[in-house]
């Protein structure tokens, strides 16, 4: 089947929540499947690891999966315009120059960390160019006279400590005989090369004077410059383009708009959607946690963008898997499950098939595509697969498993044997781990009827060692009964070497556990000999008895 998505988007490679070692390590293996494939795939995880999954990526040199906590898509996952940044110092001139160059009507204006300050956009722009002109009077006033200068191609001869401009400007074309009629007083004047004109200017007490069509003033002028303090630019423009842009010549921090609305990277696309509708902005920054602009997003980028793509990897459920999995765009399920309550608005690749592990399926899939698999990966997937089937004496253990798992220890140089008896001590000692770290150590979630219940495995050698946590842990899984919302939650403690299990239950719905095993009614730890597998033991059981009830 074709897949329908871009080979470059990324897609997402996820087990269920509260991971198991089949869960993380299979989505490690077919991650890595499908970048051979050419997809751009990570494996991903919905919760922290265990000790024996701990010890399997260690082991063979694997890093932890990305964490993820929602299956809707992020801001940074989009296609979003690149933030084209300017300083504070950027003249208005060259703002205009740079969108004009960029075909952009925004620019985000940054401190020298790429920090957010502000934008630019051409609203701000329009103001200048059409508005009143006590705004660009009110600028000018501010300009530094190197601006000037700058703007107008000009060569700066003399500047002053101090400036004195008023924002108004007058424009000399005219005999020098007629400037009696001139208020010049702390203006910027635009005059021609006439000597005797540009001394009446500097008399008259303007605060900068600007000389068109001229290579150089006399000396005369530019000592009466001095002695006024007045700023003398030669411009590189004729009258009337430095009339024009002088008045572009202030910092954009003068014009620019700060207050803004801004989205942070990690914010999710729907939410943002929301937001977007209640304002009227074109474009917004999008920044980072340091307030560092990662790009600009518009309406157009919101409303065409795509879900995240997920392939989900032992599990089908909605219960078990990330949050909000349905607002994702599911591509692939790979499980050894029932078949849950996962529904996709498109065709899907699916394949559940009859064996003992996630990691069996994985591995026939390499096969298939004619992969090689690497003696690491190989050595990762036997780990999953001894996990899942109880180093093969689970149930759901199939002969497919022990083929597969004959075959991964070939290619991974490894005796199943001493390398289960070290798997299985990894996850074994309950010594050094809270009460909610054993619930959680490896624990699913079901819901049957009306009744929501999850239900809990910790493979152990030492089942001695229950009895001394048993009354403490009883009162954890009442508390997390009532935190978790849960009608009930049964634990089971597996004694490979035994080949049985250990129960403890808790919660309002007691009874469907006491009914479906009477034995452990007793207040003592009665081992159940052959129980060992959630899949096709307890769950059926359970089922049986609610369902008889309902």
């Amino acid at each position: 089947m074709t897949n329908n998505f871009s080979s470059n988007e990324l897609v997402y490679v996820v087990g269920h929540r509260h991971p198991d070692s089949d869960s993380i390590c299979s989505a490690i293996a077919y991650a890595n499947l499908k970048n051979h494939l050419g997809v751009n795939a990570i494996a991903c995880r919905l919760g922290e690891v265990n000790a024996e999954t701990d010890f399997l990526l260690k082991k063979f040199n694997f890093r932890k999966p990305l964490y993820l906590d929602d299956a809707r898509s992020q801001l940074y996952e989009i296609a979003m315009d690149d933030a084209i940044t300017i300083g504070v110092d950027t003249t208005i001139y060259e703002a205009y120059n740079l969108m004009q160059q960029q075909d952009k009507q925004t620019l985000v204006v940054v401190d020298e960390k790429g920090k957010l300050l502000g934008v630019l956009t051409n609203t701000n722009m329009t103001k200048v160019a059409m508005g009143d002109t006590a705004l660009s009077i009110e600028l000018l006033q501010k300009t530094p006279i190197e601006f000037i200068s700058k703007t107008i191609k000009g060569k700066l001869i003399y500047a002053p400590e101090e400036t004195r401009l008023n924002g108004k400007v007058s424009i000399i074309a005219i005999s020098a005989a007629n400037l009696d009629a001139y208020q010049l007083r702390n203006r910027t004047v635009i005059v021609g090369n006439d000597t005797h004109a540009q001394l009446e200017v500097i008399a008259k007490d303007a605060a900068c004077l600007i000389v068109v069509w001229a290579n150089a003033v006399s000396p005369a002028v530019l000592d009466a410059a001095r002695e006024k303090g007045c700023a003398v630019i030669l411009s590189g423009h004729g009258t009337l383009n430095t009339a024009r842009y002088l008045f572009f010549s202030s910092p954009i921090k003068e014009i620019m708009t700060t207050d803004l609305v801004t989205f942070n990277k990690f914010e999710y696309v729907n939410e943002v959607a929301k937001k977007i509708t209640k304002t009227r902005y074109r474009s917004y920054p999008v920044v980072d946690d340091n307030m560092r602009v990662f790009g600009v997003v518009s309406r157009y980028h919101v409303l065409n963008s795509k879900n995240k793509n997920l392939i989900l990897v032992d599990h089908n459920e909605v219960s078990q898997s990330v949050e909000n999995v349905m607002d994702a765009e599911i591509l692939e399920i790979i499980d050894h499950h029932r078949i849950g309550d996962i529904q996709t608005s498109n065709p899907v690749t699916f394949r559940n098939q009859l064996v003992g592990s996630t990691s069996t399926i994985v591995a026939l899939m390499y096969e298939e595509h004619h992969i090689k698999i690497e003696k690491n990966m190989a050595g990762l997937m036997l780990g999953a697969i001894l996990s899942d089937t109880l180093n093969f004496n689970s149930p759901t253990t199939t002969n497919v498993d022990l083929e597969v798992g004959k075959k991964l220890a070939k290619l991974a140089d490894i005796d199943i044997e001493t390398f289960a008896k070290e798997l299985f001590s990894m996850g074994a000692n309950l010594e050094n781990r809270t009460m909610k770290e054993i619930i959680e150590h490896d624990i699913k979630e079901y819901s049957i009827s009306n009744y929501h219940f999850r239900l809990g495995q910790v493979n152990i050698y030492n089942l001695d060692e229950l009895k001394a946590i048993k009354p403490k842990l009883i009162k954890a899984m009442e508390e997390y009964c009532v935190s978790e919302r849960l009608d009930l939650l049964l634990m089971i403690f597996t004694s490979i070497e035994k080949n049985g299990s250990i129960m403890y239950f808790a919660g309002k719905e007691k009874w469907i556990v006491e009914e479906a095993y009477p034995s452990v009614l007793h207040d003592e730890d009665i081992f159940i000999d052959h129980v060992v597998s959630r899949k096709k033991q307890i769950i059926p059981r359970i089922s049986d008895v609610i369902l008889e009830k309902g």
